[in-house]
Formats: structure tokens, C-alpha cells, sequence
């Protein structure tokens, strides 16, 4: 009698040399396949969070007054870090810093006021580079953002509205993560987390706001060369590309009318970011996102375009016929 083992290659030596290597093709894909589910369920759900207090005792949030930015400085409280809120509001930067004070009154809060927009910031930077000089600055949180009021053709964008872009997206970003960088390096540690966008990641395009994608596009490959560059100076440099949070500026531009099982809130939204801070260089932290990222590359180019195309006309037809209301009414 044959043994199992003598049996078993046996039926492989009968078996055609072309259907083994099909077999065997079909067996690591599913290996494959299975590997990445594994891994993504455990950086989603059982990878343990890094204790944020290992790269500093202070964090740094810019745009901290509203969506994500604000979550984001709730949350770095409550994992215990004093903090630095960056906004161009004086009046909401004060009521937040209350309120933080008030929820947790051990929590250090330093405000600057700041707006990215103007034309020379060099003023307020010299003051952002004075309030850290002499903290233990560990983790910088790059919220801040903005995109056009309404949908639109490239040539239609006001230079006043993609200028502000730009400023904000690009020179913001860039200034700020340029001022932490030194400290961090001094004591070989740090974290750095710039927010990104599905709208210049996931997607191959983002029609009718073709400069908005094209900064947020930016803000990925500087993260992605800055943790190459600082990864053996211990500063973990991340991209985090989130899709649709029910926010404020999700709701005025993208119609998102609440939190849903694909759109977080963004307190959920940030929850699931703070898990993911000092690993992978790039990561969209909300499991939901992560699965519309997944889904959308099995579907060809060509139908992502027509269909972000089909959105942005449609959001610009909606923002015109906004328009003609308010003129309307002012002509009454």
C-alpha cells in the first residue's frame, strides 16, 4: 500500500506539467490575497497605538479650531500631551483652549494665531519658532487645509481662491513642518503627521478641483521623501489619507449631510488616526476608507475619471444655481 505521502506525488507526477503550474499559480495568489487581509485587520483593529508621549511631552495641531484639527487636539489631551493650537481664529482658539483646559485640567495649552493665507507669515512663524524653542516638542499634527467654495474648471478659479490654496496646502504645511524639524532632530525623535486627501491618492483625478488635488498631492510626496530623509533620525514622518469625514468643509463642498457607515465623524475619524501615528509613511487610517481604497483599484482609470467628473459637474451646476439665488435675492 501506498503511504499518504507516496499517494499524493503519485497524482502530481500524472497530473499535466501546465495544470501544476496553474495550481500552483492559484495557490500563492490566495496566499498572497490572505496575507493582506491579515495584515490589514491587524494594523486596523489589533495593532496596538504607540504611546505619543515617547516623542514628547507637547503636540502641535495646526487648523485646531474646527473637524479634524480640533478632534485631533481633544484627543492628543487625552492621551497626554500639553499642547500648541495653531488658527487663524483668536476667538475660537480661545474657546477651545478653555474647554480643553476645562476637560483636562493637567493639559498645558499654548494658542498662536496664525493665518496661512496672507502674503508674508514670516511674522507669525517667528513667533511659532519662539512658543517651541524651549518645550519638548514631540508630535505635529499638519491639519490645516482648504479648497475652492465651489466646484470649477481650472480656468474659472479665481487667482485669489487658488493662490489661498496653495499658501495654505503647500506653504503652510511646509513652513511649519520646517520649524519642528530641528528640535526633533536635536533629540533623535519626533512625529509628524500630514493630513492628505483620497482626492490626490486613491483617485487618478480630481476634476474641478484640479489644485486642491495637485497640493494635497504634494503634501504626499513631501511625507513620503521626509520619512526617508528623517526615518534614522527617529522621526516618524506619515501621510494619513482620509476620504469623506463629516466635517464642516466635507458638508459646505461635498454635500455630506452626517456621519455614516463610510463617512466618520471626526472624532471617529481621528480615533482610528491616533492608532495609526508612527507606523506605515503612508496609511488611510479608517477601516471604511480602507475599503473604498481597495475597491476603487480594481476599477480602470478611465471609469473613476467619468465618474469624478460627473461629481464635480454636478457640484458646480448646484453651486451656480446657489449663485443666481443670492444674486437674486440682492437685485430685489
Amino acid at each position: 500500500m501506498h503511504t499518504m505521502r507516496e499517494t499524493f506525488f503519485l497524482l502530481l507526477s500524472t497530473q499535466p506539467i501546465w495544470l501544476l503550474l496553474l495550481s500552483l499559480l492559484g495557490f500563492f495568489t490566495i496566499l498572497r490575497h490572505s496575507t493582506t487581509v491579515v495584515q490589514w485587520v491587524f494594523r486596523v483593529f489589533l495593532r496596538p497605538s504607540k504611546d505619543l508621549r515617547y516623542y514628547g511631552s507637547w503636540g502641535v495641531v495646526t487648523g485646531a479650531t474646527d473637524g479634524i484639527g480640533k478632534s485631533f487636539a481633544y484627543q492628543l489631551a487625552r492621551a497626554g500631551l500639553n499642547l500648541i493650537l495653531v488658527s487663524r481664529s483668536s476667538t475660537k482658539l480661545k474657546a477651545v483652549c478653555k474647554d480643553i483646559r476645562s476637560q483636562f485640567p493637567n493639559t498645558k495649552v499654548k494658542i498662536i494665531e496664525l493665518d496661512f493665507t496672507e502674503d508674508d507669515i514670516s511674522a507669525g512663524m517667528a513667533e511659532f519658532k519662539k512658543v517651541i524653542q524651549d518645550l519638548d516638542l514631540g508630535v505635529l499634527i499638519n491639519n490645516v487645509g482648504i479648497t475652492y467654495p465651489n466646484a470649477s474648471f481650472f480656468h474659472e478659479v479665481d487667482e485669489k481662491v487658488w493662490m489661498n490654496v496653495l499658501k495654505v496646502n503647500v506653504k503652510g504645511t511646509t513652513w511649519v513642518t520646517k520649524a519642528v524639524l530641528p528640535k526633533m532632530i536635536t533629540k533623535n525623535r519626533g512625529a509628524i503627521v500630514n493630513i492628505g486627501s483620497g482626492a490626490a491618492v486613491i483617485v487618478p483625478s480630481h476634476p474641478l478641483y484640479a489644485i486642491y488635488a495637485a497640493t494635497k498631492a504634494y503634501v504626499d510626496q513631501l511625507s513620503r521623501s521626509l520619512h526617508v530623509e528623517y526615518k534614522h533620525w527617529g522621526i516618524d514622518v506619515q501621510c494619513q489619507v482620509p476620504l469623506y469625514v463629516a466635517t464642516e468643509m466635507a458638508s459646505r463642498v461635498a454635500s455630506v449631510s452626517g456621519a455614516s457607515l463610510f463617512i466618520p465623524s471626526a472624532d471617529d475619524y481621528v480615533s482610528a488616526a491616533i492608532h495609526r501615528i508612527g507606523y506605515e509613511p503612508r496609511c488611510t487610517p479608517y477601516w471604511a476608507h480602507s475599503l473604498q481604497w481597495c475597491f476603487a483599484r480594481l476599477l480602470p482609470e478611465a471609469a473613476l475619471d467619468a465618474w469624478r467628473l460627473s461629481i464635480g459637474l454636478h457640484r458646480r451646476s448646484k453651486g451656480l444655481d446657489a449663485m443666481k439665488g443670492i444674486e437674486g435675492y440682492k437685485q430685489e
